[in-house]
């Protein structure tokens, strides 16, 4: 339909209004675009709540939930020619199910059993202990049933692996969605999800969320404490495991959280009963946990032992690791050759033109960018301020990690596996590919490295930089630390023999790093769950986090003032801030935060609509002409 300038403007029909005297004046519908509905009504219903709860409009849920090529008049021919071809066919099991051990057997039982009474279950299971083997045979039994599952996985790098397990067993019942994938090839399984004879089985990143299912009835969100679930910009600023809980409960269906860390809220969820809980506590075939080494860097560095950024004990397992013909996976949680550059003389270290950040140095395009907005410059030749050639980069990031050890170990495969060297689907599906099949030997990497990959000739894990993790600023730092080294060290030894965790850090008695050593969830959650129930915060409240952006300084931190206070009338100490952000400026807008705790027995939609009357008076103003301020609720 015709909107000003723009001639067409695609729209979905939610209701049609019989009434003819409207206050404004009625726009014409130029075409339809489809003969039959491209949405069902409870995906209308879903993104209603996910607008409701996230504090957006439908319209921006809208946008993220239907594909480009369905709101494209131009793709209307192309769509139609597709529609009926390429159809999957009903076929019968391209293997047999996996067989089960007694353990496996009985958690799979256990959640049948419990989903007689709770919609929503918590596998607990260590690293190596079968959880995929378990989703499987629920797959199946849903298959049965006549129903459909959406398997959803928090990075697309994993679904390389998951996908070829899923279609050993069910073949061309199963569908891959994610972005990655070209648009034709995700037109085909949007198509065909409906259909009786189509896909039973989606497996996808957290848009997959947003498929027309038609007889949905499990839903499995593997790794369900991983903090890329939650999207965090544009809106709709939904977390992809709390609104597939709610999705499945709109569908009458079940769903399945699995990980060998839970989140804390999941984690207390099922201790308080609200979710049912089922713990896998032996690793598949009796495999042993890793055993695990915590290195002292400060006391090597002292000693003047550290080789550029390894602990010795790290070259000497490594060294070990490739004599052995086995593999080694090393983690460092930041891209890039090093995190900055600086002068040796005057200490300018040079910073992003639009952002508050220094500038990451990228060694193979010998450029320095920005991680926030993209903008690059040439790396220096000469300091800009002093004129000095003595340019020394500081700091390591996975680019040279893989550099350095090339250089130790000349004769060693060496590939990286980060946002970088992994933008195209075919190229992490290569690295990984490369890897499973032996022809790498170290594999560096960031978070990627972490997250469910199932590599069984990977005797050596190791944690480059624990410091960094638990030295963030942020409430679930503890947490996130412990998630992410006991993820690494779950990569290691997943065949016949026991393999070896090495996490290098400052201050190795620290009690996370203590409670990684002797795989204690327990012990990790019950000090993390005192904490934030002494400063109230999640599971105990609810977080909503406002920030204000404006290319003035002084207009963001007068708004940011002036709402804190409106808020501050009605929330009293339930409100923190304003606050200038690590980062306070991200593409030449300038950022204040506000953040709000309401507690979970008081009505948060109440203190939403609250919120939002405050946030639009201050909008009116005209002073704030061109400030935006963005809810973000159930920050990660």
């Amino acid at each position: 339909m015709p909107f000003g300038a723009r001639k067409l403007y695609p729209a979905v029909v939610l209701q049609i209004n019989v009434q003819h005297d409207v206050a404004y004046p009625v726009k014409d519908i130029v075409s339809i675009l489809d003969d039959n509905p491209v949405v069902n009504d409870l995906q209308i219903r879903l993104w209603q709540w996910i607008a409701e709860y996230y504090m957006c409009t439908v319209g921006e849920v809208m946008k993220a939930a239907i594909p480009a090529w369905l709101k494209s008049d131009k793709k209307k021919m192309s769509r139609d020619a597709k529609k009926g071809s390429e159809l999957t066919s009903n076929v019968d099991y391209i293997s047999e199910l996996p067989e089960m051990t007694s353990h496996q057997q009985k958690a799979m039982e256990q959640i049948i059993c419990a989903f007689t009474s709770k919609d929503v279950a918590l596998l607990h299971g260590v690293t190596s202990s079968g959880k995929t083997e378990i989703y499987i045979r629920l797959i199946d039994r849903h298959i049965r049933q006549g129903k459909q599952t959406l398997y959803l996985l928090p990075e697309i790098a994993l679904t390389a692996q998951i996908i070829n397990r899923l279609k050993k067993v069910f073949g061309s019942r199963v569908g891959v969605y994610h972005s990655r994938f070209s648009d034709s090839e995700r037109m085909k399984i949007w198509d065909n999800i409906g259909k009786s004879d189509g896909i039973d089985v989606v497996l996808g990143a957290r848009s997959a969320i947003f498929l027309p299912f038609s007889n949905l009835g499990l839903v499995i969100v593997d790794e369900e404490h991983e903090n890329t679930y939650k999207q965090f910009d544009p809106a709709p600023r939904y977390h992809a495991r709390d609104t597939a809980i709610v999705l499945a409960s709109m569908h009458g269906a079940k769903t399945l959280l699995g990980t060998a860390t839970p989140a804390i809220e999941s984690y207390y969820n099922a201790r308080e009963g609200k979710y049912a809980l089922v713990e896998l506590k032996q690793r598949y075939e009796g495999l042993e946990l890793p055993e695990t080494v915590i290195v002292n860097t400060a006391v090597a560095r002292r000693y003047k032992k550290m080789q550029s950024h390894f602990h010795p004990d790290l070259i000497t397992a490594l060294d070990e690791t490739l004599k052995s013909g086995k593999q080694a996976i090393l983690f460092q949680n930041r891209r890039g050759f090093a995190p900055y550059v600086q002068c040796r003389q005057c200490e300018f270290i040079p910073r992003c033109e639009y952002c508050d950040v220094s500038l990451t140095f990228h060694k193979f395009h010998n450029r320095l960018m920005c991680h926030y907005c993209g903008y690059n410059a040439e790396n220096l030749r000469k300091c800009p301020d002093c004129n000095s050639s003595e340019i020394n980069d500081v700091g390591f990031g996975t680019e040279k990690i893989e550099d350095e050890l090339q250089i130790i170990f000349p004769q060693a495969q060496i590939a990286r596996l980060d946002l970088d060297s992994s933008r195209s689907r075919k190229s992490y599906e290569k690295i990984i590919a490369d890897f499973e099949e032996g022809k790498t030997d170290i594999l560096v990497g960031t978070q990627m490295v972490t997250k469910g990959l199932n590599f069984k000739n990977v005797h050596l894990a190791v944690a480059l930089n624990a410091d960094n993790m638990l030295n963030f600023p942020d409430f679930r730092a503890n947490e996130r630390s412990f998630q992410l080294m006991t993820q690494v060290s779950g990569r290691a030894g997943r065949a016949e023999k026991r393999g070896k965790v090495i996490i290098q850090a400052s201050k190795p008695k620290h009690e996370i790093l203590q409670n990684v050593m002797d795989n204690d969830y327990a012990g990790m959650y019950v000090a993390q769950l005192a904490e934030r129930e002494k400063f109230r915060y999640p599971p105990f409240c609810r977080l909503i986090r406002l920030t204000l952006k404006h290319k003035n300084k002084e207009t963001v931190q007068s708004a940011s003032k002036e709402l804190a206070d409106s808020l501050k009338k009605i929330f009293g100490q339930r409100v923190l801030g304003p606050e200038t952000p690590i980062v306070s400026r991200v593409q030449n807008y300038y950022l204040e935060n506000i953040l709000l705790k309401i507690e979970k027995q008081a009505s948060v939609q109440k203190a939403k609509t609250l919120i939002a009357e405050i946030i639009n008076d201050i909008g009116q103003s005209n002073a704030y002409r061109s400030l935006r301020i963005i809810a973000d609720v159930d920050p990660a």
